[in-house]
């Protein structure tokens, strides 16, 4: 699971530029973060590609009022709406940005150039027509906030029976190891969202972050077949839940403000 997603960085400042709380240079900086250069292609009104801060500008005078984010997995379609060739661009991304008040989305193609130690990355966002319709599975935060302290309870409970690397000192270490690299000098969330929603996405990244390394570390102390059944068996639901957080919390202002809260 992505700590991160980009489409995340996206939308959440994306919200907090259409909302006025920053700069699109600001606003700009944070969504490209150390990628060399993000553009959109295929936006309405453009020939070819072209910058995030014009981007962003246009998809505002098109009436996108809020960014959403989704975060498909196969047999997922978490936070889409259709139509099928939109769902299937994201679902090959694992990611996109719905816009709210336009019926246009955003799909990342990530592009990789040198050697290891000094990669270049350029990012391609696809700009395509959407269906205007409710997202698929998308939890409010208080739900998402239950789903994942009980999710998490009960995959720990199983992962350390079955003595499976995903708990224990030296998962914890790794992952601050992990967070200190990856989110230094970094806001979790952009100016504008509530207090809840930056809590839900920190535990929705700390418990990704332990399934990551629960998969890295193979079958961990499971050996037989039944037991390596069980350790995905529990960890398939808490990577579900843990996604369902993420949207929930990258998605909070726009369903806020849908329901008149602000």
């Amino acid at each position: 699971m992505l700590s991160e997603p980009r489409s995340g960085r996206l939308a959440a400042w994306g919200n907090a530029l259409l909302a006025g709380l920053v700069s699109p240079d600001d606003a700009v900086l944070a969504i490209v973060g150390e990628d060399a250069v993000h553009r959109v292609d295929g936006l309405p009104g453009e020939s070819g590609p072209v910058g995030l801060t014009l981007a962003l500008g246009r998809l505002r005078s098109l009436g996108a009022s809020g960014l959403r984010v989704a975060l498909p997995a196969p047999g997922h379609p978490l936070g889409l709406s259709g139509p099928p060739e939109f769902n299937a661009r994201a679902l090959d991304a694992e990611q996109a940005v719905i816009c709210h008040g336009a019926a246009l989305g955003l799909v990342p193609e990530v592009q990789e150039a040198g050697p290891d130690g000094d990669v270049h990355v350029e990012v391609v966002w696809h700009c395509l027509a959407v269906r205007e319709a409710p997202p698929a599975d998308v939890p409010s935060l208080g739900e998402a906030e239950r789903e994942l302290a009980e999710a998490l309870r009960e995959a720990t409970e199983v992962l350390s029976r079955l003595d499976v690397a995903a708990s224990g000192p030296v998962a914890e270490a790794a992952i601050d190891a992990y967070r200190a690299r990856s989110e230094r000098g970094r806001e979790v969330l952009a100016p504008g969202y509530p207090p809840r929603a930056v809590r839900v996405l920190e535990l929705a990244q700390r418990v990704g972050l332990l399934i990551s390394v629960a998969y890295e570390r193979g079958h961990g102390g499971a050996v037989s077949a039944s037991e390596m059944a069980a350790r995905a068996s529990a960890l398939r639901p808490v990577e579900r839940t843990a996604r369902r957080a993420q949207v929930a919390a990258y998605n909070s202002v726009v369903e806020e403000r849908e329901r008149g809260v602000r």
